[in-house]
């Protein structure tokens, strides 16, 4: 029983900040990003989603992926009730499936990787996961609702595609850039978050 509220103890900071993550990418992600005439590329989600699998990234360095995996089933279920409050039930509906599908996904090849080179872990674990992320939550989410088309390209080389095809792939190229740059914090963290290896040697 101690053991076990130890592990709920040690397990807050990180879903709490699942969830906040979640929740606000559930919402951002329905207003198109505008500055720079981007708004048919990009969503306001695509700056905050990734964010998410450096809580999940972390938390397995830490933890392991066993917890790893309680932060994202806790984080998965209470994201989908905030975002049943917060946005449409087809977003939360969208957003759980490809939440929950990406980042198990993270947990496998982030601790498949982590005894390579310390920016490998997070760096592909993120990428993978973030394809997947994308496929499902705009495939789910927007995929015959009637939203607009866009031309996208250059003369005879355009093509009209739904609008939401490009917020995916602008979306994509977001989430990609910002797992490298989170690879930064991550390596300042990795000094004060031992890796669960010298955690379990004592070497921490």
């Amino acid at each position: 029983m101690a053991a076990l509220r130890q592990s709920a103890t040690q397990l807050i900071v990180p879903v709490a900040a699942m969830v906040a993550v979640v929740a606000a990418s559930n919402v951002l992600v329905q207003y198109p990003f505008t500055p720079f005439g981007l708004g048919e590329l990009l969503t306001w989600g695509a700056f905050t989603y990734p964010l998410s699998f450096f809580v999940t990234e972390l938390t397995n360095r830490r933890f392991g992926p066993e917890r790893a995996r309680h932060v994202v089933y806790v984080g998965f279920g209470l994201a989908v009730l905030l975002s049943i409050l917060l946005a449409t039930p087809r977003i939360a509906l969208a957003s759980g499936t490809a939440f929950l599908c990406a980042q198990l996904l993270d947990v496998l090849v982030f601790n498949r990787l982590r005894r390579e080179a310390w920016w490998k872990p997070p760096l592909v674990s993120s990428v993978m996961g973030s394809l997947l992320d994308t496929v499902i939550f705009f495939s789910l989410a927007f995929a015959a609702t009637g939203l607009p088309l866009a031309v996208y390209g250059i003369g005879s080389a355009s093509l009209e595609l739904p609008i939401w095809v490009g917020w995916a792939f602008g979306d994509l190229l977001v989430k990609l850039l910002v797992a490298v740059i989170l690879l930064v914090p991550f390596a300042a963290l990795r000094r004060l978050i031992p890796p669960l290896e010298a955690v379990r040697t004592g070497n921490a």
